[in-house]
Parts: C-alpha cells; sequence; structure tokens
C-alpha cells in the first residue's frame, strides 16, 4: 500500500469521526417533540405508516416528532383541535391527529 493511499485512509477517518462529533454537537442541548411538526416535515420514524424524515401525512400528527430545543417542547404554540380542544407538544407520542 502507498503512503499516498494510506495518508488518503487516514485522512478520511479523522474527517468522518470530526463529522459525527460535529452532528452529536448540533444535537446536544435538543429533544424529541411529539405534535408540533407539520405534514411532511417530520423527524425519522414517524410511528406507524410512515418510514422516515419527511413522511407525516398531517400536520401535528401525534406520533410525528422534530427535535427543539431542550425544554420548550410543551411551551410550542400550535393551533386547537377542530373542537376547539388545545393542542401541546409531547416528549412521547401522542394519540391524536394519526391519520387513518
Amino acid at each position: 500500500m502507498s503512503t499516498t493511499l494510506k495518508t488518503l485512509i487516514v485522512a478520511s477517518a479523522v474527517a468522518a469521526a470530526l463529522t459525527a462529533q460535529t452532528n452529536t454537537a448540533a444535537a446536544a442541548g435538543k429533544e424529541k417533540c411529539f405534535g408540533v411538526a407539520l405534514a411532511g416535515e417530520n423527524g425519522c420514524a414517524a410511528g406507524p405508516g410512515t418510514s422516515c424524515a419527511g413522511t407525516s401525512k398531517v400536520d401535528y400528527q401525534g406520533n410525528a416528532w422534530t427535535l427543539v430545543d431542550a425544554g420548550t417542547c410543551a411551551d410550542i404554540e400550535i393551533p386547537a383541535m377542530a373542537d376547539g380542544s388545545a393542542r401541546m407538544g409531547s416528549t412521547e407520542a401522542l394519540e391524536r391527529d394519526i391519520p387513518a
């Protein structure tokens, strides 16, 4: 194996490690907040009927989440439900607004 190839492999490994560290740092201080994402703007794994990010079907789907600043989930203002009852975000999946 040539020195150039070894250098390239080591540089690639270092770059991958730095990228992973940066992504972890960006997520620090964040938490999953269920029931506040708009349709198609959720984080990964929005529950049954969805496969990953961007697959929620309705606004404020209870089992769809997005990352928010830690401690702010319940304070996010979202429109009331059709019957007038309040909607709030939650750090756990909700059983409301789930498409049939």
